[in-house]
This record gives C-alpha cells, sequence and structure tokens, in this order.
C-alpha cells in the first residue's frame, strides 16, 4: 500500500486531487480511499487530503500519519507546516517550486528524496489560474509510478467537463518538467 498526504490551502484542489488519484487507481483495478481533514477553515487556510493506494483491500480508516510521498501544492506552506512530519524512512516529498534543490534543502531543511516542478507557472499557462491540483498529479505519477497517467483521463473528463482539456494538459506539462 502507499499512502500520500497532500498538504494546501484551501480552495486550491488538495481535496480533488485525491479524490482523482483515488478514482483513477479504482479504474486500474486497485483498490483506494481518499479523504480531507480539515475543519471550519476557510479559503486559504492549510488543508491536508489524503489517498491510499493498495492492491488489496483496504482496512485503515484513520488519517495517514507515517505517508510514503508528500505532496506540497503551495510552498509558503513550508513556513507554517513541518510537511515531512511522519514522513517514512525512504519517503518523498513533491514540491510546487520554481526554486532547485540545493535551494530548497538549505532554505527548509528537507533531507528526503525530493521531486520539484513550478506547478504554478504551469498552471498560469495552462489554465489561467494558479490552482495547482491537477498540476501537481502530472509530477506525483512521474515520481512516484502509483498509476499511469493515461488513468488520469476519464475522472478529470468527468471532474472538470469542458476544462478537462486544460486540466490534461496542466497534468502532461509537470509529469514531462517535474524532476
Amino acid at each position: 500500500m502507499i499512502e500520500i498526504r497532500v498538504h494546501g490551502r484551501g480552495g486550491q484542489g488538495a481535496v480533488t486531487s485525491t479524490e482523482l488519484m483515488a478514482l483513477a487507481a479504482i479504474n486500474e483495478g486497485k483498490y483506494a480511499q481518499a479523504f480531507p481533514s480539515f475543519g471550519p477553515e476557510r479559503r486559504g487556510a492549510p488543508v491536508m487530503a489524503f489517498v491510499r493506494i493498495a492492491d488489496g483491500p483496504i482496512r485503515t480508516r484513520e488519517k495517514v500519519y507515517q505517508p510514503d510521498v508528500v505532496v506540497v501544492l503551495d510552498p509558503t506552506i513550508l513556513k507554517i507546516v513541518d510537511v515531512t512530519a511522519g514522513l517514512k524512512r525512504n519517503g518523498m516529498v513533491i514540491l510546487n517550486t520554481s526554486k532547485d534543490e540545493e535551494e530548497v534543502r538549505k532554505t527548509f531543511g528537507i533531507k528526503a528524496k525530493m521531486a520539484l516542478v513550478d506547478a504554478t507557472s504551469i498552471a498560469m499557462k495552462q489554465l489561467g489560474r494558479p490552482i495547482t491540483n491537477t498540476t501537481m498529479l502530472g509530477a506525483l505519477i512521474k515520481a512516484s509510478g502509483v498509476i499511469d497517467i493515461k488513468s488520469m483521463e476519464t475522472p478529470l473528463k468527468k471532474r472538470f467537463g469542458r476544462i478537462a482539456e486544460k486540466n490534461l494538459n496542466a497534468m502532461r506539462e509537470a509529469y514531462e518538467q517535474a524532476q
């Protein structure tokens, strides 16, 4: 089983991205669950969402305390939340940033494996808005290999309808650019 924790801010699509990832995994014949963790926060407040993907039934229902992968939709979260808390020993952080690896490690002290992508720039180019959830899905898929990128097409089309193609393009571009 792979457990993923997504950090973002209210309105950035953290919850949506975990739901889409779970649907894609289920379409591949895997088992998955996705759920948020937030209270009465307002738009812009820090939120977390979780997804588990496994080849067999998932019996646990608690939030993810020891993720294999952490996805950070908004780099400003790093200043207020320890996104690496509980990260498994060989875990990975997938970060939306325009900074290079050395600068991220120096500034935020992240010691884990990392995948970096400037998801905000890609989202602005492809979507015209700084909403990075589908963009970061591309980086997550490339870095983790947890599902096939083609499996995201149906969930994205169902969720976003006429703007699905823009989201698919953002996801694909992030997949290509993730380092």
